[in-house]
């Protein structure tokens, strides 16, 4: 049933009828004529908008479509509109889309920066908190565990000594390992010279370290496992390497340049520990974890400011030394890796280190050909300094202590190696080995029988006391490091990317 306005003609939207006429009208038509006239269009009679009731049509009846709607072309007109709003519509939607791809990008690279940001704090931090550990150290003020904020105290410690526990290990080693060097003898079942004349070529471990930047530059080898030898190589790599097995047991990375100098510290009841230095100024250990078999990164210390140019595990096995390029020496503890003493700057860079067997003494070759000596109990004053005679400046880059306690070999020219008696503070003989001959290497092996020293045409081993030539190899070329085996019965030496073994015939 359609209704149709009285006064349009047209069906209403919202229909209303008359109480009084009974005509159906539009209501806003309606309302209009009330409002104007007040009286029934219709029937003339008075009519009031409460006299209008509602219609509720069911379905509502939809409004017919103009006639201009009703043609080909209207439709096709109205298609088109229909068309352009919806590819308007479609214009403004891709707009949103790259607007939230451009929102959604910047906040990803946001947060990557925020993430950079704090990871450079808090190594920063973790830098920070070596530097107060080691500043901490040399004043004798406890840092808390936690990293928190460090409450500074009066610093008992003299500027220029170690700390008393530190100090008093030192001084204990020393009674102890001191008291045996009076009436020292070889020790039982060492090589003799004799038998040093026999050795020859016996194993070679190839193709050690990449290949780019090739070469090796430091090496030990381990006292409670003679079958593992460490070493570190211009690669920047500190590599574990079982020569029975021909295997690596691990590869340490972590510093940025070349690594200067490696050790071990091997102690009964205390997890063995690799330590290395290098050109990057920094010091690494590693530990090894019984659990997984492996080595786990320990600690970095970032004391010096310079290439480091020396390490050395002191006798006593808690201490460890270092020798830098800046013109510092310092000395670290092996428990907590903080720094107990650090020297004062002297004038001349430090390039090479050692430390007497007894542990008192500390030496540092430097660029002009002597050898500074210090005296750990006093370590800010000089106790010796040894100078050739010849007055032609060359580089210390090697030196030993015998572990007879009072000689010491050192390079006192480019080609030759003195052997310095510490009684007399004198050469006792000088050991020429050919205007060709770069020396490397000087180091005493354990007996004190035997020294070997090796440099770009290879290595050579000399008898104590005597100086006769023992032996010379010279086969892989120059030698940058060389280590005496167990009980001296092997010689360890570096020839480019090898590690070249010498011994008796099996």
């Amino acid at each position: 049933m359609s209704f149709f306005c009285s006064i349009s003609g047209e069906p209403p939207q919202d229909p209303v009828v008359s109480s009084k006429s009974g005509h159906v009208y539009e209501r806003r038509l309606i309302l209009k004529y009330i409002t104007e006239n007040g009286t029934d269009p219709i029937t003339g009679d008075k009519l009031e908008e409460a006299d209008l009731v509602s219609v509720k049509a069911n379905p509502k009846a939809a409004p017919p479509r103009p006639p201009s709607a009703s043609s080909i072309p209207a439709l096709l007109q109205t298609l088109q509109n229909e068309w352009d709003a919806a590819m308007l519509e479609t214009f403004a939607l891709r707009q949103q889309y790259n607007s939230l791809r451009q929102e959604l990008s910047y906040a990803l690279y946001a947060q990557d920066a925020a993430q950079r940001v704090v990871a450079r704090l808090i190594k920063e931090r973790d830098a920070a908190r070596e530097a107060l550990s080691s500043v901490a150290a040399t004043m004798n003020v406890d840092v808390p565990a936690s990293g928190g904020d460090v409450e500074m105290g009066d610093a008992d410690q003299e500027a220029g000594g170690l700390p008393a526990d530190a100090l008093e290990q030192i001084v204990e080693t020393h009674k102890k390992l001191s008291a045996t060097r009076k009436k020292r003898k070889a020790p039982e079942g060492f090589a003799t010279p004799e038998d040093v004349k026999s050795y020859a070529a016996k194993h070679t471990v190839p193709s050690l370290h990449s290949p780019s930047p090739a070469g090796i530059t430091s090496l030990a080898v381990s006292s409670a496992n003679p079958s593992q030898f460490l070493t570190g190589g211009n690669d920047k790599v500190v590599q574990l390497y079982d020569r029975d097995t021909d295997k690596v047991l691990a590869s340490l990375k972590g510093h940025t340049k070349k690594v200067t100098h490696v050790a071990l510290r091997e102690r009964q009841g205390d997890a063995t520990l690799i330590l290395s230095a290098s050109a990057d100024k920094i010091a690494k250990a590693w530990a090894h974890d019984e659990a997984s078999g492996e080595y786990i990164p320990k600690a970095t210390i970032r004391t010096h400011k310079g290439e480091l140019t020396g390490l050395v595990v002191h006798p006593t096995s808690t201490l460890m030394a270092l020798s830098s390029a800046d013109r510092t020496w310092s000395i670290h503890d092996l428990a907590s890796f903080s720094q107990v003493y650090r020297s004062p700057e002297f004038d001349d860079p430090f390039t090479s280190l050692a430390v007497h067997p007894d542990g008192v003494l500390l030496g540092v070759g430097t660029p002009g050909g002597s050898i500074r000596v210090y005296d750990l109990r006093a370590p800010s004053q000089l106790a010796a300094e040894l100078t050739p005679s010849n007055g032609t400046p060359f580089t210390v880059n090697t030196f030993s202590f015998s572990e007879n306690g009072y000689h010491l070999a050192a390079p006192d020219s480019l080609s030759s190696v003195a052997v310095w008696d510490l009684r007399k503070m004198k050469i006792s003989k000088s050991l020429p080995l050919g205007d060709s001959f770069k020396v490397n290497k000087v180091v005493y092996d354990f007996s004190a029988n035997l020294l070997a020293v090796g440099g770009n045409e290879g290595l050579r081993v000399f008898a104590n006391k005597s100086w006769e030539e023992l032996a010379r190899f010279e086969e892989g070329g120059e030698v940058s490091d060389v280590v005496f085996g167990a009980q001296s019965k092997e010689i360890w030496g570096v020839t480019g990317r090898e590690v070249r073994i010498w011994g008796a015939a099996a």
